[in-house]
């Protein structure tokens, strides 16, 4: 992936709903490596569920959930500084056993630092499915 030092808006938006996709994913989900990799350290997310969770929590508790699968619609993204990204877009996690689907808002502000692009900040907003 390149960085923020001129991508057009189709490259930027493909980049980060990869990267959101990927944090949706059970395999970096599961991989606490990975998940480290993409969350900054200063970190939070204001979950649908009405958590805060840190990234020292999310690191903790992420690899060890009862994974459902989940899909990105109406994906939207643009650069807000040369190194900041605000991300938007509707999520559908799919019904998995004793878990009904939901579907949300959700945002995130990405940040490029050392060659790479790491979330700082994720929302959630419930919302009827």
């Amino acid at each position: 992936m390149t960085g923020p030092e001129g991508p057009d808006a189709a490259d930027l938006a493909a980049q980060l709903q990869a990267l959101e996709a990927a944090l949706q994913s059970q395999a970096v989900r599961a991989d606490s490596a990975r998940l480290a990799a993409l969350l900054a350290d200063e970190f939070i997310e204001f979950g649908s569920s009405g958590t805060l969770w840190t990234r020292a929590a999310t690191l903790a508790d992420l690899p060890a959930e009862d994974f459902c699968p989940r899909s990105i619609s109406d994906f939207q993204a643009r650069l807000l500084a040369d190194d900041v990204a605000f991300v938007t877009y509707r999520s559908q996690r799919h019904a998995n056993g004793a878990l009904p689907a939901s579907a949300s808002l959700r945002s995130s502000l990405w940040k490029w630092r050392d060659g790479r692009w790491q979330m700082t900040f994720h929302q959630g907003t419930p919302i009827p499915v």
